[in-house]
């Protein structure tokens, strides 16, 4: 599993995470809701290793803490930041074949062959810059990026932002048969019945703090868990 025990990150002007434990197992889904400066996106840069954190990050039991990025992608976890970031200049097989430097050619070919099996519209688009597509187009070649690196642990920061209901719909079932192949993934999500929809554990952060750790039927059943992180 990908375990967190009090992990805590240090913001220039307070703490952005404050003793943060949880864990994601293989072939499960672990929402993570709360609202704007929460701490949520914070957090999957501290796990990704791109922020410094305290605590200890573990991935099937070594320990990752402060390894730094390319360390901790190659132990299995792989981050998508928000915003649908890509390598806008490059064409779409170029992002994708720069996303596993780790890999031999032959293996990333392969991996490159596996990710545009999941995303075949963007076969069509291989050759095309990848800053010209769609934003639903971009979040693709994001995630498809991610998994050219085949991880075992897949951090998904808001997955629907600024997308069109089709295109949501069309990443969940990704998302799901991600799940249904063993891959563990933490997602972020501004859409709350979405992520509770689909999400195995859920949890709720708020001023940096977990308020909640339980099932999704849990936060549908009281909803004044969720009231009281979003209103405070």
């Amino acid at each position: 599993m990908l375990e967190l025990k009090d992990v805590t990150i240090e913001g220039p002007t307070r703490r952005v995470i404050d003793q943060v434990s949880l864990t994601i197992e293989p072939g499960q889904i672990v929402a993570l809701l709360g609202p704007n400066g929460a701490g949520k996106s914070e957090l999957v840069l501290g796990i990704a290793g791109v922020l410094p954190v305290t605590g200890q990050i573990l991935v099937e039991n070594a320990d990752v803490t402060g390894k730094g990025v390319q360390t901790i992608r190659a132990q299995g976890v792989a981050a998508i930041p928000e915003g649908h970031q890509t390598l806008p200049g490059l064409s779409v097989i170029d992002n994708l074949r720069a996303a596993g430097p780790e890999l031999s050619d032959a293996e990333l070919e392969a991996s490159v062959e596996d990710a545009l099996e999941i995303f075949p519209e963007l076969r069509e688009k291989s050759q095309q810059a990848a800053g010209s597509l769609s934003g639903g187009q971009q979040q693709m070649v994001a995630i498809a990026q991610a998994l050219v690196s085949r991880p075992k642990y897949l951090l998904l920061d808001e997955m629907s932002l600024g997308l069109a209901p089709v295109i949501i719909e069309r990443l969940v079932g990704v998302v799901r048969n991600l799940r249904a192949k063993g891959m563990g993934i933490l997602l972020i999500e501004q859409f709350t019945q979405l992520a509770l929809d689909v999400a195995d554990q859920a949890h709720v952060i708020a001023q940096g703090r977990l308020k909640f750790s339980g099932t999704p039927e849990k936060l549908k059943e009281d909803r004044s868990i969720l009231e009281q992180a979003y209103l405070g």
